[in-house]
């Protein structure tokens, strides 16, 4: 029950599942909608271009249908004759075929958005199964699909007895008129009736659209375990996330490591802190933390500061300090600049004393540390 449970497509859909879904063709579609907009694509149509159509449609027939008598009896010129009525038909029919196939594209569009997938018209031997086939002919969607189709119909019949009892009337006077305007008034009277029967099925759109959608919504649903995998998919699975990230780690450290031998002072605890300034001399920025690092990695950069002979300067709470506030490449703050100042005035003049083999300076003591550093000195904490 437990294992049923898990496998349960209780999970919404992701993005990527979405995504995917969409590049295989999978969106939500209306039949419904398309049906209706169809309809009333080609209702227009035929209130636009309706009359147009018919006066040229008449003046084609009575110029292709009058012709000589040597026409009649050869075939070549009969075959032009009628190549010519079936391109003038096609002609007079191209603003309606336009506007139907406008609508049924506007139709797709308005609610699955427009895509097209290779994938839905690729040949599968499995559409032609006659198991599959019967399947879907008795599957429980066509059972809902039935009753629905049957509603469709009562319901257009129903509109249509309607409009046309209304239209009985007009329909009468139609044989009191004359021949031309009694076809001109009863395509007007078609089309009207035509729309009547076109905006019924506007009820089984507003009802088809929210079911096609929550079936779509539906179907995309995902068990947990679903969710699981995709997300170890697309983010990475742990180990290879933490492997990743502590290579990262390891080549951070090899390129704070090349800074070291071009570091002024390294500042210690003396031995679980130690921070590494570069100061530009030739320039008017503050002193700059080239590394750092703590245990270990404090003493790498001490060794690698030794052997390039960088200065080491034992100052405990500045070590604390500095490593605490902070970051790599960044420039030391501002409250700092008298301790550190200090620190690189010795460092300087060591060095000279040194290259001149004169007398040292006198180690700084008491260096001032700022009291919103004292903590830390204490306990090597860090400043938010």
């Amino acid at each position: 029950m437990a294992e049923d449970t898990a496998q349960e497509k209780t999970e919404e859909a992701t993005p990527k599942r979405k995504l995917d879904s969409r590049k295989k063709g999978q969106v939500p579609r209306s039949k419904e909608l398309q049906t209706f907009t169809s309809l009333i694509g080609a209702g227009f149509a035929m209130l636009f271009f309706g009359k147009g159509i018919v006066d040229d449609l008449l003046i084609s027939l009575q110029g292709n249908l009058s012709f000589e008598r040597e026409r009649a009896f050869s075939d070549s010129m009969m075959s032009v004759q009628m190549l010519s009525a079936v391109e003038g038909f096609v002609e007079l029919l191209l603003p309606l075929f336009a506007m139907l196939f406008l609508a049924s594209v506007m139709s797709s569009m308005a609610l699955g958005g427009w895509i097209f997938s290779f994938s839905q018209v690729q040949p599968k031997l499995e559409r032609l199964s006659p198991l599959k086939g019967a399947a879907k002919i008795f599957s429980i969607k066509s059972l809902i699909e039935l009753p629905k189709s049957i509603g469709k119909f009562v319901l257009v019949a129903a509109v249509a007895v309607f409009v046309l009892n209304l239209a009985l009337e007009d329909i009468y006077k139609l044989s009191l008129q004359p021949v031309m305007a009694a076809l001109g008034s009863a395509g007007m009277l078609m089309i009207w009736c035509f729309f009547g029967f076109s905006f019924v099925l506007i009820l089984v759109v507003l009802i088809d659209v929210p079911v096609q959608i929550w079936e779509h919504r539906k179907q995309l649903k995902m068990t947990k375990q679903e969710t699981k995998d995709e997300s170890k998919e697309t983010d990475g699975r742990p180990e290879i996330k933490s492997a990743i990230r502590e290579r990262q780690q390891e080549f951070a450290r090899q390129r704070m490591m090349a800074e070291v031998p071009s570091a002024d002072v390294i500042i210690t605890n003396p031995t679980h802190f130690a921070v590494a300034l570069r100061y530009e001399q030739t320039g008017s920025f503050a002193p700059k933390v080239v590394a750092k690092g703590q245990d270990l990695v404090a003493a790498r950069i001490r060794e690698i500061g030794q052997e390039h002979g960088v200065v080491v300067f034992s100052a405990p709470p500045l070590a604390r300090a500095l490593y605490a506030s902070t970051d790599l490449n960044q420039e030391i703050p501002a409250n700092l600049f008298v301790a550190v100042a200090q620190v690189l005035a010795y460092v300087f003049h060591l060095q000279k004393a040194v290259a001149s083999n004169s007398r040292r300076p006198d180690v700084p003591k008491d260096l001032p540390i700022p009291s919103e550093y004292s903590a830390i000195a204490k306990a090597g904490g860090s400043v938010a």
